[in-house]
Parts: structure tokens; sequence; C-alpha cells
């Protein structure tokens, strides 16, 4: 037996054991997700959430963080400041203790906080297990305390360095570029989660300074909310007309959870409820997004029936009517969260249902009793609502009949791939049929699919359901890539179980109308099939902008930085001066090898993944650019003109 060991080179020798913070960076993906952008930026969220932990606790309403030329970091908040101590276990300051050991902080001491976001006690430990260098500063028991750490490791001794009356905790900190390959810290990537963050704290002063665009003259933003929830909601319905004057506002206590609620409704047709849970955002819902629910259909049908608004409707009102045109803000606090998985996007806490069930039932019915003339409105877009879905539900049977997935009755325009295993096979919703016939000549049939799409498809965010089921295009959609409406828990819930593509890609023309084309399909995804974008099976495609030829040379662009550089090379590399520019303005100016090459070759294409990094805020923006109101837009787009490609 010993000689079998021996001879497959496993022996106890071969058992590594990681020692303090080697675990972290040995695999980074599993502490903070990933090592990109996303991982990047968690960096700061993990530091900032020990600052908004003591604002929750009630010890700090000023929190700043500087983004640095080099790309450091520093955070700095003005609560009781990180214990300096000595610990009595680990017999070193309590600061080394959470900066170097993982699970080590105060937040699994219920006295201590008695709620908090970041639940594993890995957070600033990580941070400092990634970052080249960490400087942690210190302000309480009437002195400045400063350690330094490389690479998670105290390079000193933690010293006193001066004396304050203040309190409060700074850390700074440089990413280690062996882990992230780029780094490069986005202001508005940060400064749309300090936003939503203030929302959600109100009275907290959250300052975002921005040194890496122009040291001298640093960009400051000061994100403070004193109506939290219902300046929220203003925010999201900024560009919908809004049936009441004012967001309904709840608040209530039991049993140490609190919960917040502003909800208001407008005359879309659509249903934003965002729900948080310890700040946490949690976009799988939970227990508290069930007990809201349960609670506003039982009191508004009860309120509906005793008042006789549903009199005139021959048709059962189901809770889907009292949500269409509904925004609304479900913030939790709850001092010990059970969520589901590990991505803390799904709360299981079954208590905090009926907690968030009572409260809102009281204060509801109150609000409906004392606003007579806001209830009215509300009860009317209820019945217009339930009128409506009872229209659309057989546009939706169309849809899910023709979504019977054999070749007869699959769109006629569709050209079909031969694979039949959809985490190989990929379709391009292509922008008219020009542009669709090259991609069908171009394409490889294996595995790639072509969708033309007959011009704008309807705008779905100022169209009702019924409208939606109705169009054409939206309908061959459904069909081609065989997804249905309805699964056993929800009858408007999208069913994915006979998806035939895990690669939905929109190839539109790179110019003004193209990109138009592009939203109004986003919308359409974002509103009616947002499982697939979570999921990570939507893409654009990105089409080159430019061709360059120069003799038998020759290049494309997809920028016109990039078009300038290699201009520049080659006037200085080549004698033969004489270059010709072609600027493609759409896909049928290319043809099929030229569409392969560049834009559906998977070897040598470039494709963006569709994300949703703040649900929030792309509701906000969909409404913004979608929808019916048109200065928020105007403004939007003379603010992101610089961001886009302009024609001219």
């Amino acid at each position: 037996m010993d000689e079998k060991i021996q001879e497959n080179g496993y022996n106890a020798n071969n058992i590594q054991v990681l020692e303090g913070l080697e675990a972290v960076r040995k695999r980074p993906a599993m502490y903070i997700g990933d090592t990109g952008e996303r991982g990047l930026h968690h960096l700061v969220y993990e530091v900032l959430d020990n600052s908004i932990d003591e604002a929750l606790a009630g010890y700090c309403d000023h929190i700043k963080i500087i983004i640095h030329p080099n790309n450091a970091i520093t955070v700095t908040d003005n609560g009781r400041g990180i214990p300096v101590d000595m610990h009595p276990v680990e017999k070193k300051p309590a600061l080394e203790v959470v900066l170097t050991i993982l699970h080590a902080g105060g937040k699994f001491n219920k006295d201590t906080y008695k709620v908090s976001g970041g639940l594993h006690g890995v957070g600033v430990s990580c941070v400092n297990a990634l970052s080249k260098k960490m400087i942690a500063t210190i302000k309480r028991d009437g002195k400045i305390w400063q350690q330094t750490y490389a690479y998670g490791k105290p390079i000193t001794e933690l010293q006193a360095i001066g004396d304050t009356i203040e309190t409060g905790t700074t850390i700074y900190f440089e990413p280690d570029e062996s882990i992230f390959p780029i780094i490069d810290y986005k202001y508005d990537i940060l400064s749309k989660r300090l936003k939503e963050l203030s929302f959600l704290n109100k009275g907290v002063k959250i300052e975002l300074v921005d040194e890496k665009s122009n040291p001298d003259d640093p960009i400051v933003n000061v994100y403070h909310s004193e109506n939290g929830l219902i300046d929220f909601i203003h925010y999201l319905d900024e560009s919908r007309q809004v049936l009441m004057p004012e967001p309904i506002y709840i608040e209530g206590e039991k049993d140490n959870i609190k919960i917040e609620i502003a909800l208001e409704y407008n005359d879309s047709y659509i249903e934003n409820v965002h729900t948080f849970v310890n700040n946490i955002n949690t976009i799988e819902g939970g227990t508290h997004l069930a007990g809201f629910r349960r609670a506003l259909t039982r009191t508004m049908k009860a309120y509906g029936d005793a008042q006789g608004y549903f009199d005139k409707v021959k048709f059962d009102i189901s809770g889907d009517d009292f949500r269409e045109g509904l925004t609304a803000i479900l913030s939790v606090k709850v001092p010990e969260p059970q969520f589901e998985g590990q991505t803390k996007t799904k709360l299981g806490n079954t208590e905090v249902a009926g907690i968030v069930d009572s409260i809102v039932s009281e204060h509801l019915s109150y609000y409906l009793q004392e606003h007579p003339k806001e209830t009215r409105e509300i009860f009317n877009k209820v019945v217009l609502a339930a009128t409506a879905r009872h229209a659309a539900r057989k546009a939706r049977e169309m849809v899910l009949r023709k979504t019977v997935f054999n070749s007869a009755q699959l769109p006629g325009k569709l050209a079909d791939c031969s694979e039949t295993d959809p985490s190989k096979c990929e379709i391009f919703l292509v922008e008219g049929d020009s542009a669709g016939g090259t991609a069908k000549q171009g394409r490889n049939r294996l595995f790639q699919a072509i969708l033309p799409l007959r011009g704008k498809i309807l705008n779905v965010e100022k169209a009702a359901d019924h409208r939606v089921f109705e169009s054409e295009e939206i309908r061959n959609i459904y069909t081609a890539l065989g997804v249905s409406i309805g699964t056993p828990d929800d009858p408007k819930a999208l069913n994915l179980e006979k998806l035939r593509y895990h690669k939905i890609i929109i190839m539109t023309d790179a110019d003004v109308d193209g990109s138009h084309i592009t939203t109004l399909i986003l919308t359409f995804f974002f509103r009616y099939m947002k499982e697939l974008i979570e999921k990570g099976y939507v893409y654009v495609a990105a089409p080159p902008l430019y061709l360059i030829r120069q003799g038998n040379r020759k290049a494309y662009c997809w920028s016109d930085e990039q078009r300038d550089k290699i201009l520049s090379e080659w006037k200085q590399n080549y004698k033969d001066k004489n270059v010709h520019i072609q600027r493609y303005k759409g896909l049928g100016e290319m043809n099929a090898e030229q569409l392969w090459e560049t834009t559906m070759n998977p070897d040598t294409r470039f494709l963006n993944r569709v994300s949703i990094e703040n649900a929030a805020e792309a509701d906000r923006i969909f409404s913004m650019l979608m929808g019916e109101d048109v200065p928020p837009r105007r403004q939007f787009i003379e603010e992101n003109a610089k961001l886009a490609q302009i024609d001219t």
C-alpha cells in the first residue's frame, strides 16, 4: 500500500495548508466574485459596508470615498473607529485581527451590530489580502492610530501618531496588479451605488471625490437624502406620469425587524418593485417581497370589493392587476438574515413575511380610507389593468400555442442552425432583411441562427401587454427562442425549459437608427425576458466603424482612436500615402465574408454581454429613454453625448 502511494506521488507532503489570507490570494474569485471590473469595484463596497454598518448602528453620518490618481482608494467615516486594544485570544491589536483573519469582526456580536450588510466577516480582510498596500488610520481613545500592511500582512506595528478628539476609520488601499489584470476605478459605477445607499440610509452624507480625472480640480459629489425612500421613488419615477401627489410611506418595527416602504402608482404598464435587506439588493426577492405582495393584494381587493370598484368587472381581479404601474422600494433591516445561496439575492427568513404583511396591511388600509381622491385614481388604474390583462391573455395564449418547437411552426424568416444543444447555439437578431440576408450567407450554419427583424420593433415601454403580444416581430422572437409564458408558480413568468439558444446576439447598424433599434430590443428583454439577461445569455454585437485600406493592407477599426492610431503608424512605416477610409454606417455595406470576419466569427469578433449591475437604475434609465417624458431624456443625451458615436 505504501509503495502504491509513493508511485502515485500523492502523500501527506502534497497536502497544502493555506494560512492566514493566503487562501484569498490563491482563489480570489471565491471571495469577491471575479477579478475583473466587478470584483475590483467590490473591494470598495466591502470597505464601504463597514462604514454603512456604523451608520446603521447610529454612530456615523459622514462617509467619504476618494479615487486617487494611481487608482488607489480611500474610505473614511466618522464612526467609532475599529478597536485598537489587545485582543484577549489572538494577543494582537483588534485592528490587526480584523484586517488579517477571515471571519473576524464585530458583526458576529449582536451587541455590537444589531444589523449588518456584510455577513460573512471576510470583507475588509479580503481587501487587505488583495492589496499590495493598505494603510489603516483609526481615531479613537483620544489618539490617531496607524498600521501599514502589504499583501494582507502587517509590515509595521500599530502605533499612535497623534492626538485627536474625533473618532472614525480611514482605510487606504492599492489593489494588487498581480490579482487584477486591469485596475481602473470608474466614477460612474461607484456613484450609482453611493446614490442608492444614500436613499437607503436617510440622513447619511456620502461624499465621492474623483482625483483621477483631474488631480488639480477633483470632481466632488455629495449624496445625501433627508427623505430616504420617498426621494428614491421620486428619482425612479422622474420620467413617468404619477397618479398621486406624494408616495405612500410605510414604516414599522416588530421583533427587532425594521420595515420601510415607499410606493406610488404611475401610468405605465410595468411593475417596478425593488427590495433590499440590510442595504443588500435582493434581486430575486424572497420572504419580504412575498409578504408585501400578499398584503397589497388582500388589502386592496377587500377595499375595492367593499367600495364597489369591481361591480362592473365580469372577471376576477388578480394580484398582477394591483401591481401594474406600481413603483415600490421595500427595505428591511433584519438582525440575522438568512439568504438562499451564496449570492445574497433572495431572503429566506420565514418570519419576515408575516411581519411585512401585517405592517403593510395596517398602513395601506389607513391610507385608502384617508385619501379618497388618490384611491379612486388607483382603482381606476387597477380596473383598466384587469381589462387589458383579460385581452392580453388571448394574445399570450397565441404565443404559447406557436411556441411548439418543430421547424414547421418556427418563424418563416428564421434561418436556423443544425446543432440542437442550446449551450452550443447562438441566434443573431438582425436589423432588416438586407442585413439578415448577408448574415445568413456569412454565418456558420452549424451553430449560428439568423432572425431578421423588420424595422423598429414595438416600444414596449409605452404599450400594454396585449399590444406587446399582438406584435408580430415580438411573437417571432418568442417563437424563435423557444421560450413561453407561464410556469406552475406564476402565469406571467418566463418559461425557459425549451430555450433553444444560450447566446442571443443583437446585431444592428453602427449608426443612430441602429442604436435606437438596439435600445428598443433591450427594453423588450429587460421588461419581458429579464431572466435571459440575468443568466448572461444576451449580447450586443460590435460591428466595426471603419475599414482602412492601403495597397494590399487592410484594417478594421472599432473607434476613432483606433482609426487614428493605425493611420499614424501606416503613414510613418510605409511609403504609400494613399490611404482609403470607409465608414460603415450599415451592416449591408459589408459583404458576407467581411461580416463573418469582423462581427460573427467567435475567434475574431467583439461581443458586449448585457448585464444588470443595478436593477433600480436600469429601470429608471429605460423608462426615461423610452417613455413619454422628453426633458429628462434630452438632459441624459446632452450629458452622455460625448460617450456616443455621432454620425455627421
